[in-house]
């Protein structure tokens, strides 16, 4: 596997990035000048290779938890013929509940096939995923095509994961149907109270009903609330998944274990507490350090990461995934400018050839990033050129 380098240093100050210049091409804002000091346009660069600590990897996230609520709806009292109208009202009510209470009770049988479908999913997805980080944990070649089967068979099973979030929709719209019939003869039995002509048993069997049908609105209302729940934590769970995989994709294709989706560790550090947030960020960001040397995260100054094109191919992933992954476990609302640094040196059409190379190397840094996880909107991209660099950078500056 190709050696990875990466420099840091010290390099424009980040007032100066928000005080830059723009180009005609609005994606990329130059921060070169020929009045501008030529030390805020340079880096002093310290050689350094990706085979030290690595930023420690996330765990991979338990499944979501679903309800194990059964729901049985109470049995319907049966009544006795009095002969009224207002009995034979009663009487149709009754059956109306019991109808009810059977779709019900089919309804849990198909909560409880979901629930156990879902289950068994979620399970060969995880063993799958277990197996490709548990290769890539101890190394392998890139592009593994036994890796990149795993993967394909991981993105099925969470395609049948989906399929399963996708029937507890289904049933939560049901069993709000459900739910408005439960609501309807709920009313229709109280209205009945009103009905003259009813005798003394034929309320008696009324309240009896009515106390069966209000129980009967609260199971479902509880049926609806354990569905959204339900569905709520699994189709985060699924999001969150969807950009595991991507970045799992990238780890395949570079033969090494990176973690979790950028996205989600920003996420997760935004949700923890204070204490552990800070503990955990500690020790990232010390991490991070010891691998990259002088560079110091998210130092006003100083580049996070200085990736120096000076060969085919440079293996820089692993490297810039650590360090924008310690970067978000001390800030999860980091934002990122992303400079592309050309060579000034040669001649006019040499200079030039540099900046579209800086330029497509950059985008190559973006589509990394993204591709990891991290959301286009927390990325700004901007370029410049400097005569005291011999080959093409990529710098990244934490804001």
């Amino acid at each position: 596997m190709a050696a990875k380098v990466v420099r840091f240093g010290a390099v424009a100050s980040l007032l100066g990035l928000s005080a830059c210049s723009f180009a005609s091409n609005a994606l990329w804002p130059s921060l070169g000048g020929g009045d501008r000091p030529a030390q805020t346009q340079t880096a002093a660069v310290q050689r350094t290779t990706a085979t030290g600590p690595t930023v420690a990897a996330s765990p991979l996230p338990a499944p979501p938890a679903l309800g194990t609520t059964t729901f049985v709806p109470p049995a319907v009292t049966q009544g006795v013929s009095t002969g009224t109208f207002v009995g034979g009202k009663v009487a149709q009510h009754r059956g109306e509940l019991i109808a009810l209470q059977d779709q019900i009770i089919g309804h849990n049988q198909q909560l409880q096939q979901v629930r156990t479908q879902t289950t068994e999913d979620s399970q060969r997805y995880h063993g799958t995923i277990a197996a490709i980080n548990s290769r890539l944990q101890i190394g392998t070649t890139p592009g593994n095509p036994v890796l990149l089967g795993q993967w394909r068979s991981a993105q099925s099973e969470l395609e049948r994961l989906s399929g399963d979030v996708a029937n507890l929709n289904s049933l939560a719209n049901s069993v709000a149907s459900d739910s408005a019939m439960a609501s309807y003869l709920l009313e229709a039995a109280r209205a009945t109270y009103g009905l003259a002509g009813a005798i003394d048993e034929d309320h008696r069997q009324l309240a009896i009903l009515e106390d069966e049908t209000n129980r009967t609105v609260v199971l479902i209302d509880r049926l609806l609330n354990e569905l959204s729940e339900d569905i709520s934590r699994q189709t985060a769970y699924l999001s969150a998944e969807r950009r595991n995989l991507q970045t799992i994709a990238i780890a395949i294709q570079n033969g090494e274990i990176l973690g979790q989706s950028l996205f989600n560790r920003a996420f997760a550090n935004a949700a923890a507490p204070a204490d552990f947030g800070a503990a955990q960020a500690a020790a990232n960001a010390a991490a991070a350090q010891q691998q990259f040397g002088a560079a110091q995260i998210g130092v006003g100054e100083q580049a996070l990461v200085v990736i120096r094109f000076d060969r085919p191919n440079v293996a820089y992933q692993q490297p810039l995934y650590n360090a924008v992954a310690a970067a978000l476990e001390r800030k999860a609302t980091a934002t990122f400018d992303l400079v592309a640094v050309a060579s000034a040196q040669g001649n006019a059409a040499n200079m030039a050839l540099n900046v579209t190379r800086a330029k497509q190397n950059a985008e190559e840094v973006l589509r990394t990033l993204t591709d990891m996880g991290l959301p286009a909107d927390r990325v700004r991209l901007s370029s410049t050129s400097s005569p005291d660099v011999t080959t093409n950078e990529v710098r990244i500056f934490v804001r």
